[in-house]
Order: C-alpha cells, then sequence, then structure tokens
C-alpha cells in the first residue's frame, strides 16, 4: 500500500502542477488538448517507473501503453493516470490518479488519489476502506425513492446512446437525484464513502474501476457486472451500492434491456 499511495502521490503532484497550467490554457484559442495529453502520458510514465521500481517483476495493464508483460504472472498493476480527463482539460477540479493490485486474477488493493483536492482513497482486500485516515463506509439507504446515484454517460463518438437514456428512463424518475461528474473512479470512491448511494456505468476500462471495485467492496458494498455474469474487468457494465440498492439498480437496468 505505501508502494501504490507514494506513486499515486508522485503522480498526482505532477498533474497538479500541469492543472495549473491548463487552466491558463483553457481560455487561450489553442486549447489545452496537446497539453493534457501529454500531462496523462508523464503521469503514467511516474507510475510506471515508481511501480516497477518498487515491484521489478510485476505485469502492468495501463490505459496509454495497455499491457506490459511481467516475469511475475500472479500479480498485475492496473493503472489509470489521470481519470476524468475531459474535466481536468476543461480545468475543473475533478480528477484522479488510479492503481490496483490483482493477485492471481483477484483485485486485491486499490488506490484513487484525487489531487486537486488531496483526498487519498485506500483499500487492501480484508483491512477496510479509507480516505487519507478517516474509515469509509458505504450508505445505509434503504430506500430508492431516497438515493442519490451517480452515472456516466457515453460521449461524443461512442456507443450506448440510445441504451443509456432508456436506463435513465428506469431510474431517475424513481431515486432522488442523479448525478454525473466523469471520472468513474471517483464515483466509486463516492459510493464507498457514502456520498452517492449507488452507481452504474456501461463500457468501461477495466484501468477505469479496478480500484474502485476494492474500495466500495471494503467499505462494505457490493460492485460487480450489472448482467452479473462476465468478469466486470472485461465487460466494462459495473453497478456499485449497498445490498438493497444494487439489487434495485440490477431490477431497473434489466427492465430497460428487456
Amino acid at each position: 500500500m505505501q508502494v501504490m499511495t507514494g506513486a499515486a502521490r508522485k503522480a498526482g503532484r505532477r498533474l497538479a502542477r500541469d492543472f495549473n497550467e491548463v487552466e491558463h490554457l483553457q481560455v487561450s484559442k489553442k486549447g489545452p488538448a496537446d497539453f493534457v495529453t501529454n500531462a496523462d502520458q508523464k503521469a503514467e510514465q511516474i507510475v510506471f517507473e515508481e511501480l516497477s521500481k518498487a515491484r521489478p517483476g510485476y505485469g502492468f495493464l495501463m490505459e496509454e501503453r495497455g499491457v506490459v508483460e511481467g516475469t511475475d504472472k500472479s500479480h498485475r498493476w492496473i493503472v489509470d493516470p489521470l481519470d476524468g480527463t475531459l474535466n481536468f482539460m476543461h480545468a475543473q477540479p475533478h480528477f484522479a490518479v488510479s492503481i490496483a493490485l490483482e493477485r492471481e486474477g483477484e483485485l486485491v488493493a486499490g488506490v484513487v488519489y484525487n489531487p486537486a483536492t488531496d483526498e487519498l482513497y485506500h483499500a487492501e482486500k480484508g483491512r477496510g476502506c479509507y480516505v487519507n485516515d478517516r474509515r469509509l463506509r458505504v450508505s445505509e439507504r434503504r430506500k430508492f425513492s431516497e438515493a442519490v446515484i451517480a452515472t456516466g454517460m457515453p460521449f461524443f463518438g461512442k456507443k450506448g446512446h440510445a441504451t443509456f437514456l432508456k436506463e435513465l428512463h428506469q431510474i431517475m424518475p424513481h431515486c432522488a437525484g442523479i448525478r454525473r461528474y466523469g471520472a468513474a473512479s471517483l464515483d466509486l470512491a463516492g459510493v464507498a464513502a457514502g456520498r452517492f448511494d449507488g452507481f452504474w456505468e456501461r463500457g468501461l476500462g477495466a484501468w477505469d474501476v479496478a480500484a474502485g471495485i476494492v474500495l466500495v467492496r471494503e467499505a462494505g458494498g457490493q460492485a460487480g457486472s450489472i448482467e452479473q455474469t462476465g468478469d466486470v474487468l472485461e465487460t466494462g457494465n459495473i453497478c456499485a451500492g449497498n445490498e438493497t440498492m444494487m439489487d434495485e439498480l440490477r431490477t431497473r437496468l434489466a427492465k430497460a434491456a428487456g
């Protein structure tokens, strides 16, 4: 965990410096797109170097460079160096470094760090979930009509707009509110912290959700595939919450699909 949090904080410091530049670039004609791409790659390089130095045999699954095979076939890091890229590009302080550790195919540790707020979410299997030094628990809310649900919408060029609108129609009228912040790792951290009662989204990458899954589970919640079949890291179709919220979300999402 020290290795993971150290790498996340180091990459986060770099992103925080770059974020200050983005705020200036955002109002220029050129815009920040190329700058943000470089910031993303630099953050990933920092995480890669820090984790490789500490655990030289471990493999990687990273958003930018993809699969990196390691000599230790039982361990793999799953990394998103900048989750919430569009937020970062538009000078919105809601983005994160996400790092998970997979051992023998099982997620065993996760870190999600928002440099803008200095909130470091971390969890290890069997040891609970924390933000900085505070223990977290998922919401105990049982009435869906009182629940605040986080989600992610398909962005420009991504499939699934019609499906999302059907799902939204099934969920939005029956809960207290829907929130869309644009960073799945932080949405899952929000579920772990009880800020959101539930979360669902389709078509995510393993790097978007791996660390957040560990956070939710160690905070006493559930996180898994919407369809209850297949590996959520492969399908990318995820929902999360306490047991009641998971059942309600899956039921309503199945209605949308039917």
